[in-house]
């Protein structure tokens, strides 16, 4: 506890003296953390490899263990060590973490852990930004370029070996799509990954084991269409596709985090947009179609943090759009612009002239029905 208290005694210390304001500084340090980037790629490439990409704030998962520990060492040697901090550690590191007081808390991960963070930010009463993750569902209308849509789809869902917060977590089509999107996902991970995924360079691992047995448990009962191969030793998980997947079923209660594709047969859009608003807001929200109508109106119809019509991912790295959750795949937005308006507050400022204070009179006390 003592020790969290030092970190962000400093933090806070070192902002208000000041020096973090002038734009000279700000330039400064961006330009530090760029040569740091730029220094250090083959090591900072080599942790992210190492922990499948997983995304790192200034208090880094526990989880991706090379990546946090070569930001803790390497910030500091390009950063003000004061004002930007990297703290280290798991549960108990963090739990002492958030019995501080911060202007804004930005987390990123589910939503068990968010409503955590949340709790210890309302001691304080500090706003947070929540990006939760979820189901993302991904609808195929029969009106599209089927090819096309399932090469973007399988780009999507096994990047990283499914472990993106926005990946496409199931698809919704018509039962007569049902076949050819398995074909065609097939086709394109032989494409991608080649005859011997579990080989291929391009194709990442599962982050640890107590994850990798969580993903394969979501195999138990269902119908796989193709993969389903795993190595526990490896932590490898090949590319699967399950069919007739039952609503209810286990897969198709938490969000996926992992190289399996579940497909939920609908007769028409309007049944595919009941199913989505039947279950929690997802943080992302896919449609693919030629119809452009179709599009919107699924969009109109819904209620998601982001959407890419006829693609996946992409409005992710548009730095003009704001990228957070609704409901429970989080609050708030940042990204571009948006960051600097999430993280600063807007403070109202009012400086008038101690003159032509008669025509104040009018505001004063006595009141009169002249004044009136």
């Amino acid at each position: 506890m003592e020790k969290m208290q030092q970190i962000v005694g400093r933090a806070r210390a070192a902002f208000n003296s000041g020096r973090s304001r002038p734009l000279e500084f700000r330039i400064q340090q961006l330009k530090a953390l760029e040569r740091m980037v730029q220094e250090k790629e083959k090591e900072i490439l080599a942790a992210l490899k190492a922990d499948l990409n997983n995304a790192v704030v200034v208090k880094p998962s526990e989880v991706s263990e090379n990546t946090a520990q070569l930001l803790a060492e390497l910030l500091p040697q390009y950063l003000d060590k004061e004002l930007y901090p990297v703290v280290t550690g798991g549960v108990p590191e963090t739990t002492d973490l958030l019995t501080q007081r911060f202007d804004h808390i930005l987390y990123t991960g589910n939503s068990r852990v968010g409503r955590i963070v949340m709790a210890a930010a309302a001691k304080h009463l500090t706003p947070v930004t929540l990006e939760l993750g979820g189901k993302s569902p991904c609808y195929i209308d029969k009106d599209c370029d089927l090819a096309v849509a399932c090469r973007r789809i399988t780009w999507g869902k096994y990047m990283n070996c499914g472990q993106t917060c926005i990946a496409p977590d199931y698809i919704l089509c018509h039962p007569s799509l049902q076949d050819k999107v398995v074909e065609n996902i097939k086709e394109t991970l032989k494409e991608f990954y080649g005859e011997d995924v579990k080989s291929s360079p391009d194709y990442e691992r599962i982050i640890n084991q107590r994850h990798f047995k969580r993903v394969k448990s979501l195999l138990e009962g269902q119908k796989i269409a193709h993969g389903g191969e795993t190595d526990e030793a490896s932590c490898f998980i090949a590319p699967t596709i399950l069919t007739d997947v039952s609503p209810e079923s286990k897969v198709m209660e938490e969000e996926i985090f992992g190289p399996v594709l579940p497909i939920v047969t609908v007769r028409s859009v309007e049944e595919a947009i009941e199913f989505i608003n039947r279950r929690e807001k997802p943080l992302a929200l896919y449609v693919f179609s030629n119809n452009k109508e179709l599009i919107k109106r699924v969009i109109s119809q819904t209620s998601s943090g982001g959407v890419t019509g006829n693609d996946v991912i992409m409005h992710f790295f548009l730095s003009t759009l704001p990228f957070g959750g609704v409901g429970h795949s989080g609050m708030g937005a940042y990204h571009g612009k948006h960051s600097f308006e999430t993280f600063s507050h807007r403070r109202a400022c009012l400086i008038k002239d101690l003159k032509m204070e008669g025509t104040n009179k009018m505001r004063y006390p006595p009141g009169s029905q002249k004044k009136v």
